[in-house]
């Protein structure tokens, strides 16, 4: 069956993959349509001119953000269908496929496609003043957002390092604000400076967000981080290991939908990309997508 491979030469800064993914996949036999796309317009011409053919096999090379980008460009070609989706890493963060313990190695993950073992994987649909968005692993409201944000600013030569810089210079503006959020049944109203909604377990080039989270349950990990900024300085270090989740700051839940108030200014990313302002609602979509492992 018939790949759609999609290269970002620019993920993460390196030099361009495309010559050794050719390489790859014709060393492997893959049957694969490889393609280049540097605008959003050509990757959602490709992939309509690839699903009109009959292809319901996806791959990106790149990070998070490309990823994030053809699963948004599949489902608007094909709403109805579950489709195979694969990454290639090859961006600044790739956290996503850490969930599922990958490393970022090239061959390992032409390997994985060339023998593909799928399993059901949740994506979520973020809904606000911006319109719609699909998204893989997490979103944000409030400072991990403006960090995102922030992050598009700084070289890519930085790799994972742009994260954790970014959000250091963001947190340096950035104040927390009154919310509420409803979580399933669950409600919260307080001050808060972020709220993540994690399906996968890692961001931000390596974080153990949400240690407790998977991929497949249909549910969300939700945590909100309450208080004043000075307490990232203490939490922000636990995160690394995933052991903030005893902090005091940080609240969890877990849930299907999300709604969340906040603010008309407090920034939305997913996946690493800056969506807009304000308020948004989060739905769980069960098993909507089957992803190489």
């Amino acid at each position: 069956m018939t790949w759609l491979v999609v290269v970002n030469p620019k993920a993460g800064g390196r030099s361009d993959p495309t010559e050794p993914v050719r390489a790859g996949l014709d060393k492997r036999g893959i049957q694969a349509r490889l393609e280049i796309t540097r605008t959003l317009d050509e990757l959602d011409d490709v992939v309509a001119a690839a699903s009109g053919d009959g292809v319901t096999r996806f791959a990106t090379v790149g990070g998070d953000g490309s990823a994030h980008h053809l699963l948004n460009a599949v489902r608007r070609t094909m709403p109805d269908a579950r489709p195979t989706l694969a990454m290639i890493p090859g961006g600044s963060g790739s956290d996503f496929v850490r969930t599922f313990g990958h490393s970022t190695d090239l061959d390992a993950a032409l390997d994985r496609i060339a023998e593909p073992d799928l399993y059901p994987t949740d994506i979520g649909l973020v809904t606000g003043s911006f319109g719609q968005r699909w998204f893989l692993n997490a979103a944000n409201a409030g400072v991990a957002a403006a960090s995102a944000r922030r992050a598009e600013r700084l070289p890519r030569w930085l790799g994972g390092l742009r994260y954790t810089a970014a959000f250091w210079l963001a947190l340096g503006r950035y104040r927390s604000a009154d919310i509420e959020v409803s979580i399933d049944h669950h409600r919260f109203s307080g001050d808060a400076i972020n709220v993540v909604v994690a399906n996968g377990q890692f961001f931000g080039g390596g974080l153990n967000i949400a240690p407790k989270a998977t991929v497949e349950d249909g549910r969300f990990d939700v945590q909100v981080f309450s208080g004043p900024r000075r307490r990232a300085f203490v939490v922000m270090p636990r995160l690394v290991f995933g052991s903030h989740l005893t902090h005091r700051a940080v609240r969890r839940y877990v849930g299907s939908s999300v709604v969340l108030d906040v603010p008309d200014d407090t920034p939305v990313e997913a996946d690493g990309e800056f969506l807009g302002f304000g308020s948004v609602t989060v739905a769980m979509h069960h098993h909507a997508v089957d992803f190489v492992v």
